[in-house]
């Protein structure tokens, strides 16, 4: 669903996060796909695990992580916060450099699926299966126990500022781009998919 420059001037900068977070699991369900396609063929569709790498890596990770960490937690910093945030703040962090490194695991595992290595494929599906499992927890995490409580510490003019921060952001990127492949790839593979 595409928000209208107007809503999204009026959400708390973490709803635009949310909005993002619903995009990652529409990807993560793709990746579950392949999974089950990889298991059932034995073999491995490396452009959209080229594709998925690409969206994990830009829109995940640059465009997605790249506020939160640039933007929100660089303004929470500079806060009194209570150590129950700034722990899971700390830990998101973390969490980011994992998923990270789990998406260089998925693309090395793939080069040498192209290169014919006969573990290759069983690599592709525990690097996958792990990036699967990790980001409905980290997303939890986010949405549930940490975006809304990090707005209490700012006022009403540092959210709308934080806000245009995001939109600036992003129009830097190229986040329709993503969006475009995850529509084109649930037409081709989950055609009953929500969307």
């Amino acid at each position: 669903m595409a928000i209208s420059d107007m809503q999204r001037r009026r959400m708390l900068p973490v709803g635009m996060l949310m909005i993002e977070h619903r995009l990652i699991e529409r990807m993560l369900g793709l990746m579950r796909a392949e999974l089950d396609r990889i298991g059932k063929y034995g073999r491995v569709d490396a452009d959209f695990v080229d594709d998925a790498v690409d969206f994990m890596r830009t829109f995940s990770d640059v465009c997605h992580h790249g506020k939160e960490e640039r933007i929100l937690f660089s303004a929470l910093s500079a806060k009194p916060l209570e150590p129950g945030i700034r722990k899971t703040m700390e830990d998101l962090i973390k969490e980011h450099k994992f998923a990270r490194e789990t998406v260089e695991d998925i693309e090395r595992a793939k080069e040498r699926y192209l290169i014919g290595e006969r573990n290759a494929p069983a690599d592709i599906i525990s690097a996958l299966n792990t990036i699967i499992e990790f980001y409905p927890r980290h997303i939890a995490k986010e949405d549930k126990g940490f975006f809304v409580p990090s707005m209490g510490y700012f006022t009403k003019e540092e959210k709308e500022q934080m806000l245009e921060e995001f939109i600036d952001f992003d129009s830097r990127l190229i986040g329709e781009r993503y969006k475009a492949i995850v529509d084109g790839y649930e037409a081709r593979f989950m055609p009953r998919a929500r969307r």
